[in-house]
This record gives structure tokens, sequence and C-alpha cells, in this order.
């Protein structure tokens, strides 16, 4: 594949034109990796970003002490990491290795910034791009993640879907077990002709009870697929509340980093307006002790 045709299918990238999408493609480096190598070091510089080929890579923090790393996520062909490089000069943010046999494309800063003075047009899709990805993280920000995801699934079912979770609800519970298991007594005696039920109703299902069998299997028949739609629609809801988990826990971590951002700031406020006021002490006291000795020194 050539590596314009790669870049088409890339979200950083699908601003561009074709002819930009080829002419950067040329000046890509390609570089391959072993099962096990790094090819990114939490804390190193970092003046590029890579496009994965082939293979597969995991992005992970290393532990600060003894134990396992932290795994945040699996990269395949068509992804990219390390984007951000091409903009500042920070280090790595985290760490990525390569799981398998990998080919990545590494674009550094020197060509991204060559390509700019090429095409300016790049850049305006770029920022585009980031702006993008700035906006939804803001909405994410804005939007309030605590909400009653169930709530909101069971409001907009269907009647049958709601007669299926009904139903399987109910083949769950321990009154379907005694309803079965007195409806099949029930059933048998008014069928025997020797049973004392069999007075008041006519017996029209004798021994093997065949007709009742029959019914049985319909029954177990119908259970099958509604137990399974429930189940499916359990999931639904299992990914939906994991989602809302996902993004309070998201929100609740941003929130601390500020928090912890805006203390650091007002502590270091704090120590300089305390040096401030203990140089203005220091100079008082100064300027009450010279005349003071320059007294006993008259004197």
């Amino acid at each position: 594949m050539r590596h314009g045709d790669l870049l088409s299918g890339i979200t950083f990238f699908e601003a561009l034109s074709d002819a930009d999408r080829e002419d950067l493609g040329t000046h890509l480096v390609e570089r391959s990796f072993n099962a096990g190598d790094l090819v990114v070091k939490k804390g190193d510089e970092g003046a590029s970003m890579f496009i994965v080929v082939s293979g597969a890579l995991s992005i992970f923090l290393p532990p600060d002490g003894p134990g396992d790393p932290v795994r945040l996520r699996e990269l395949h062909s068509g992804d990219y990491f390390g984007e951000f490089a091409i903009f500042d000069e920070k280090p790595r943010s985290a760490s990525v290795e390569a799981l398998t046999e990998t080919l990545v494309l590494e674009l550094t800063r020197d060509e991204f910034t060559a390509q700019l003075s090429r095409s300016p047009a790049v850049g305006l899709a770029i920022m585009g791009e980031l702006s993008n990805r700035i906006r939804a993280t803001n909405d994410l920000l804005t939007q309030r993640a605590t909400k009653n995801v169930l709530s909101e699934i069971e409001g907009n079912l269907s009647w049958s879907e709601q007669v299926a979770d009904r139903i399987a609800e109910l083949n769950g519970s321990w009154r379907f077990i005694f309803f079965l298991l007195a409806f099949t007594v029930f059933w048998v005696l008014a069928n025997l002709p020797s049973s004392p039920l069999a007075r008041v109703f006519t017996p029209f299902d004798t021994y093997p009870f065949q007709f009742f069998n029959l019914a049985l299997a319909v029954l177990v028949s119908l259970q099958g697929p509604l137990i399974v739609m429930s189940q499916n629609r359990q999931s639904t809801k299992d990914r939906a509340q994991a989602d809302a988990d996902f993004r309070v826990n998201l929100k609740n971590e941003i929130a601390i980093e500020r928090i912890q951002v805006e203390l650091v700031a007002l502590r270091s406020d704090s120590l300089q307006r305390l040096d401030v006021i203990e140089r203005h002490m220091q100079a008082d006291r100064m300027r009450q002790e010279v005349p003071s000795k320059t007294r006993r020194t008259v004197s």
C-alpha cells in the first residue's frame, strides 16, 4: 500500500487534499520493530509521530516501583500515536511497546514543518482536526455525565421488547416454578380417569399426556428466544452503564488534575506573598534598629 493511501484512511490527515497526502507520504520513514521492542519510552523527548502499518502495539504507563505496567490501549493497522510531539517538545507521556513484528511510518517535526512551508493548507486542515478534538473535549466537560442510562434505555423499549423482558423475568422466578408444578399436578389429576377431578372435568388428554407434552415443548421453544433477547438487551445496558461510569471517572480525573494545578499555583502565589511580607518585615526591623544603634553611639 502506498503511504498516501494509508494516510487517506486516518482521521488526522483525512482533511488534506490527495496531492498533499501523496506529497507528505513520500517523506514518511518506515521503521520496523520486533515483539517486545520499545517504540517510545515515557519521559523521552518527542519529535515525531508514528502511523501503524502492520502489527500490534500497546500503550502503557511503566510502574514507578515494583509492579505491573498499566496498559492503556492497543494499536493496530491504521492507528497513530505521538501526534502532539510534532507541535511541542514536551517529553512522552507514556511508553509504546511492540506486541508483534510491527511496521510503522515515522513523521518527524522537521518534515512536517517543511510540508507546512510547501503547502500552508496542510496546517489549516490539521488545525481544524485538532480544534474538533478540543471541541469534543469541551463538550465532554460541559455535559453532565451522571445520568440514569438504564432508565433512558428502558424508556425507549418497544412493547414487544418490554413483553420479552417481563417473560424472561418471570421465567427466572420461584413464582413460575411453583405455578408450573401446580399446573402440572392439576393437569395430571384432571386427566386421570381414577382421579376425583375427573368427575368434574372430562378427561381429554389421558396418559401419556401427549397434548401436555406438546404444550411444554412449545413453551420451552418460545422461552429460549425470549430469554436470549432479554440477555442481549442486558448486555446493551451493561455497556451503556460502563460507558457512563467511564465518563464520570474521566470527568472526576480531569477535575482532580485541575484542582491539583490550582493548588500548586495557589501555593506558589502564597509563598511569593509570604516572601514579600518577610522582606518587608526585615526591612522594618532594620530601619528600627539603625536609629537605636546611632543614638547609643552618640551617647
